[in-house]
């Protein structure tokens, strides 16, 4: 089981990536105020949706402490992120404040992911 939460996280990883690398890679667009939200971002925000529930589930099964409060906020940021990225999926550029609270959002989940313990 323990191969199995170990690869979940690899894939919720991978989707972090995806979303914040489409980020960065619109950071000097949003500079000058054409930004848009790349598939890449989409992808990796359902990505990390997905790998989050399963880890959630298989730490509950194999009978683990789970922070439910962390997973609730961190789920809360992520459903943020989702909605803005997929009403504006097809917009040719999106407002420099709403992708920039896209990257604080990310990076936020990031934070409390890695120093909330």
């Amino acid at each position: 089981m323990d191969v199995l939460i170990h690869l979940f996280v690899g894939l919720h990883i991978i989707g972090i990536a995806a979303l914040l690398g489409g980020f960065l890679t619109q950071m000097k667009a949003m500079g000058q105020g054409t930004a848009r939200f790349v598939p890449a971002m989409l992808h990796g925000a359902l990505t990390m949706l997905v790998t989050g529930v399963v880890l959630v589930g298989l730490n509950e099964a194999q009978d683990h402490h789970v922070n439910t409060v962390k997973i609730g906020l961190k789920l809360a940021l992520l459903v943020v992120i989702l909605g803005l990225v997929y009403v504006k999926r097809d917009d040719e550029k999106v407002d420099k404040s709403m992708f920039g609270v896209v990257g604080v959002l990310t990076m936020a989940n990031i934070f409390i992911a890695v120093l909330w313990t």
